[in-house]
């Protein structure tokens, strides 16, 4: 009985003495483009004609080396412009994240799955094809913080969709490519 009720004493002063988990919670807007794979205008990241920008932002938690994050990403003209029609292509991925606590320099990598839904229309909604569909996205990069709560972010990620894809431009094959960005990186 004295070892259950010091056992109890101990678990009670523990769970009263314990410090509050603290996470930083962060908001990371980007601007950037796409590379290699199915874009069609950039065969890499140096070898690109005409770069065709696409944006998002990335919401998320780092606790010291592990992280999670939900990225939103939307590629307008991904498979290039038309004068008839319009085609992007819109991402959303859960990640997770290993971080590398450097103080202000923090290098992550990423891993995640989550939507990848290219949408094209062809000759004014004559032809208007989108589809949903699963894809994973790896990658990663690094956050310079130039104040404790603001910084700077470069970011490199592999898309890629785990179905096949059919719109007017691709038939029956995986939707493949890379996204380079830049951004700032808001923690709260």
């Amino acid at each position: 009985m004295h070892i259950i009720r010091s056992a109890a004493l101990v678990l009670a002063v523990s769970l009263v003495s314990a410090l509050p988990a603290r996470a930083d919670g962060f908001i990371a807007p980007f601007a950037g483009f796409n590379f290699g794979g199915d874009s069609a205008n950039c065969i890499s990241v140096t070898n690109c004609d005409e770069k065709r920008l696409n944006w998002g932002a990335s919401l998320g938690t780092m606790n010291g080396i592990f992280g999670a994050e939900v990225d939103f990403g939307y590629a307008p003209h991904f498979f290039g412009e038309t004068a008839t029609g319009d085609n992007s292509v819109l991402t959303v991925m859960s990640n997770l994240m290993l971080i590398v606590p450097a103080g202000p320099i923090r290098p992550y990598a990423v891993v995640g799955l989550g939507l990848i839904r290219p949408h094209a229309q062809i000759n004014s909604s004559l032809a208007d094809v989108s589809q949903n569909t699963l894809g994973y996205d790896v990658g990663g990069g690094v956050n310079l913080f130039i104040l404790h709560s603001v910084g700077v972010r470069g970011d490199i990620r592999h898309m890629h969709t785990l179905q096949n894809i059919t719109l007017g431009v691709l038939q029956n094959q995986p939707l493949d490519f890379w996204r380079a960005s830049a951004g700032l990186t808001f923690r709260f």
